[in-house]
Formats: C-alpha cells, structure tokens, sequence
C-alpha cells in the first residue's frame, strides 16, 4: 500500500474527538484502499446488538458485558487445564486480515481460534492483491466467498470493520483494533483483568489512564467499558495528547498524574509511540518519562489494592520504570494470558449467532417460508381448478 491510496473512512459515533485537527468531523483518513465511498448526513446505526458481529464496547449493555466476562471467565478456566482443542468452531473458517503490524492480538486471535477447533487463514496484506489496488471490500468478500464465517479485521482507518460488517452477507466481522477508534478484545481483556483484581465489584471503583488519550483506541474502549459498568474513569496526559472534549466519552480529566493516581483503584498507562515526538506534540521522551511515566513513588499514591495495568509493549523508562512494570501490582503478563480467553468467548459468541436463524441467515429462512408457502398456495388452487 502507498500514501497515495488513501480513503474516506465513515467515523463511528463518538470517535470523532480521536480524529487529527486536519480531518473533518465524522471523517478519519488512512492509508489502504477501501472501496468506501465518502457518506454524508448522520452517523450510521450501530451494529452492537448484532452478534454475529464484534465491533466496539460502545454501545454494549451491562448484562451484555457480564455475560462476555463470565464467558470468558470460564474459557480461562479451560485454558488453565491444559485440556485438548474443543471442536466448538469445527468447520468454522476463521480469516485473520490484519492490514496493520501486530504480535500480540494476531497471535492471541489465531491461538483461541484454534483451540476451538477452527481452520484459521492468516491474511499477509503486504503480500496480497491490496498491493494490485484491489479493494479491501473485494478481497473480503473473496474470503465470503469461500465460505469463511468469521473475518478478523485490524485496520488503520476507524469504522473499517464497522463499515465492511454493513456490505457482507453472511460473514461476521470482529474488530481487532481500527484507527483511533476502539481496539474491544483489549478492553474487554482490560475488564476481566479488573475484575479479578477488584473483587467482581466495579461499582465505586476508579481506573486512572494516563498518557496519549487523543491517538488511543485502548483508552476509549476502556472508557466505554467501565463506565457502562459504573467505574469511574479519570484520565490525564500531555495536554497536546488529551482531547478537549473527551469528557464526552463519560470521563473526568486531570491536570496532573499525582491528582489522578490518588486514590485510584488502578492505573492503565498506554503505550507511546515514538512518532508523537517526531510530529512536535512532544518535546522529548524524557521529559515525558519525568512528568508523566509511572514510578515506584507515583504507583504508591494508588488505594493500597490498586493494580497497574498496560495494554503492551512497554517502553520501560519511559511509561514506566521496571520496578513498576515486573512490581507486586503489576497485572501486565495477566492481561496477556487473558486475551486468549476473551477471543475465545468472542469467537464462540459470534459463531453461535451465525448457526442460529439471524440477520442473513433469517432472511434466507424467511424467503424459504415464503417460497414454501407460495408452493403450498399454488398447489391448494390447482387442487381446487381440477375438481371442478
């Protein structure tokens, strides 16, 4: 894919205080073809309450969220045991499209894919007809063809998943992180982590996030998450990585870290990336480390049960300091062991609802209905025409 290739993607309601100054309200851009059309007027309806697919925390009801935690819950205990694959997804094609670089979530993906029993693609877009200028729509709806049930999407632009989930038939579409938009298997991996951690209880609880707010789809599906819960969520960072408007998002925000760690039940620091620097919104990672990264002293401010959280890889020394990352609070390599277990609940989830009479596959039986009833009709009148 090149810089030039670049598309109009359609914003998910919310998202659009993640978009950079130079984009439009309601519209974010990224590189890779899409195939999607510039769509004006109001924002498109959410696909939360459709099952067959997973596209955001957003939107999703409380005993919605229970429902995926006890689930997932339940996968780890599984998982624990070291038990042979299940065949719950057998004959189930799982497609991995990850147009964006990843280790952890592609990986996480493909291990609960299967160990349910699934036949897994993984879709290299680097080495594919994207490069050729076919769009990502095109080479989609060549995996529907093929029979592929499930489709794993990571993308650069937010509402890609969200946006292709409305142009397929019959396959489901998982997001596996798009744009600055929502990255939900993390945030839902980010709430069972919690939730062990605080007892089952998230009500009166406080999560504080700390660092680049405006480029996270980490921090925004966790903001959805915990508040549909009753969490509190503080958030706090640069002021050039900060939102003006992300206490839309059901937020407080902080001026400092020290406010925003006292007393909180937890921390989540988000990764930062290099380029920020590069692009002026950061004078120098140092400085970032001295006012901003978590240490030792600073993680003591938390309520004498809080936990640390990040979303990973870590820049230790920078979010960070190693005492921090490998320390008694530090939940990291938890979160990690249960993103496989979320997948596979999410999986289930999604493939259980493709099996059983819904959206394409209730159309389809409607239509049988119809065109049964039509030949029962037909036969009854002919019946009738002949005794006569």
């Amino acid at each position: 894919m090149t810089s030039e290739m670049v598309a109009a993607v359609p914003t998910p309601p919310g998202a659009g205080i993640f978009s950079t100054s130079g984009t439009s309200a309601g519209v974010a851009t990224a590189p890779g073809e899409l195939g999607i059309p510039r769509q004006d007027g109001p924002p498109p309806v959410s696909h939360a309450a459709d099952p067959r697919h997973f596209l955001g925390l957003e939107g999703l009801t409380r005993p919605t969220l229970l429902t995926l935690l006890a689930d997932a819950a339940r996968e780890r205990e599984w998982l624990k045991h070291g038990e042979p694959n299940r065949r719950d997804l057998a004959g189930v094609t799982v497609v991995l499209a990850f147009i964006e670089d990843s280790t952890r979530t592609r990986t996480s993906f493909e291990i609960a894919a299967q160990r349910l029993g699934a036949n897994t693609v993984v879709f290299a877009s680097g080495a594919s007809s994207l490069n050729k200028g076919e769009t990502l729509l095109d080479t989609v709806r060549l995996f529907e063809a093929m029979g592929a049930a499930l489709v794993v999407v990571r993308h650069p632009s937010s509402g890609a998943p969200a946006w292709l989930a409305r142009q397929l038939e019959s396959i489901g579409v998982l997001n596996a992180g798009d744009g600055m938009h929502e990255h939900p298997t993390q945030g839902l991996l980010d709430l069972l982590t919690l939730q062990d951690a605080w007892q089952g209880r998230f009500e009166g609880r406080r999560l504080a996030i700390v660092g680049d707010i405006s480029h996270s789809r980490v921090a925004r599906s966790a903001i959805a998450g915990l508040t549909t819960l009753g969490c509190r969520v503080t958030v706090c960072g640069p002021g050039t990585l900060v939102p003006a408007d992300v206490e839309e998002l059901g937020c407080e925000v902080s001026d400092s870290l020290e406010d925003a760690l006292a007393g909180a039940d937890g921390v989540m620091a988000l990764r930062l990336q290099r380029e920020r620097m590069e692009t002026g919104l950061l004078p120098a990672i140092s400085e970032y480390a001295r006012l901003w990264g978590l240490t030792p002293e600073r993680v003591d401010l938390l309520a004498p049960e809080g936990v640390v959280l990040h979303p990973g890889p870590v820049n230790r020394g920078v979010e960070m300091a190693h005492e921090v990352a490998d320390g008694p609070r530090s939940r990291i390599l938890t979160q990690v062991a249960n993103g496989v277990a979320v997948r596979c609940a999410v999986l289930r989830r999604c493939a259980d609802a493709i099996r059983r009479p819904h959206g394409f596959t209730a159309a389809l039986a409607a239509a049988a209905a119809s065109t049964s009833t039509s030949a029962s009709t037909s036969g009854a009148a002919g019946g009738r025409e002949g005794s006569r």
